[in-house]
């Protein structure tokens, strides 16, 4: 009997700790039971969380998680960079994400000194943000959902990878901040879409995820086609910019390019129609060539 009680306790004990998953630190977080109450610290982890299939779990969010539209409803916890740790608490989580650059490290320490389970991401490629997405709905016991939006996501970036990333080669800027002018490099996850799309990234080569450049450099590099996300959804202001220089091959194809930021600046499922844009604007300027 004694032997029979001892596995018995033996296996509950493996299973109170059977919810595990690394996160982008590296680190296994453990969970005794599903999360039910999740404190999402940016707007990609809010929208990941959603994507995975727990959004009904969230009850905690910070600034600008303004996707999916349900999650402006939750209780902010103030922005990013500066959690209210104390409005925080009073929440009381059982696990919050964090994002691994974006949020202060010693709020976030403060918050596992209490004993809240913190599980950092930040997808930095295609494959981190399926993954991530399966890993949260490992942590929120939504494991069905979470796969099904997962494997949609790669199988829909595979297929525009093989769509496109073989056609003629076009050089491409993509721009993701006006003052100061900033681009991505090949390693951000933008300039692995636009390589994807088979655009050229004007500026891939540069050391830093996010460069700062000027106007010379894109006049020196001259793209063929200038893609710009701009400061809101529906604000082209940047692309204008670009037309005093009629000598640039983007400007006298008429190639400059406007994709909503919020479908192509959050490592999240919206990428999926973010890259679907971007790949059709390169298909344009391939298009053009064939007219000149």
């Amino acid at each position: 009997m004694g032997l029979a009680l001892l596995l018995v306790t033996t296996i509950s004990a493996a299973h109170d700790h059977s919810r595990c998953a690394i996160d982008d630190r590296d680190r296994e977080v453990c969970l005794y039971d599903h999360a039910r109450r999740i404190a999402t610290l940016s707007p990609g982890a809010t929208e990941l969380t959603y994507a995975a299939g727990a959004g009904s779990q969230v009850v905690a969010v910070v600034s600008y998680s303004d996707y999916p539209p349900e999650a402006k409803e939750v209780a902010s916890v103030g922005s990013h960079t500066r959690i209210d740790l104390e409005k925080l608490v009073g929440l009381a989580p059982d696990l919050v994400i964090g994002w691994v650059t974006g949020n202060p490290a010693e709020q976030l320490e403060t918050l596992e000194a209490l004993g809240m389970p913190v599980f950092y991401i930040e997808p930095r490629d295609m494959e981190g943000v399926a993954s991530a997405i399966e890993r949260l709905a490992r942590l929120a016991g939504t494991e069905t959902a979470g796969q099904a939006v997962a494997d949609n996501f790669r199988d829909t970036m595979a297929a525009l990878e093989e769509r496109y990333s073989t056609r003629d080669l076009v050089p491409t800027f993509y721009q993701v901040w006006d003052a100061p002018l900033m681009s991505v490099s090949s390693q951000h996850l933008i300039g692995q879409v636009v390589e994807m799309c088979g655009g050229e990234n004007v500026f891939g080569e540069q050391a830093r995820l996010v460069p700062r450049i000027d106007d010379e450099a894109v006049l020196a590099a001259n793209p063929e086609a200038i893609i710009a996300g701009g400061m809101g959804e529906e604000n082209r202001h940047w692309l204008t910019h670009w037309k005093q220089y009629p000598q640039l091959s983007a400007v006298s194809q008429d190639n400059l390019f406007f994709v909503p930021p919020s479908l192509i600046q959050r490592p999240t499922p919206r990428l999926m129609e973010g890259a679907q844009l971007l790949c059709e604007k390169l298909e344009k300027a391939r298009q053009k060539r064939r007219h000149h």
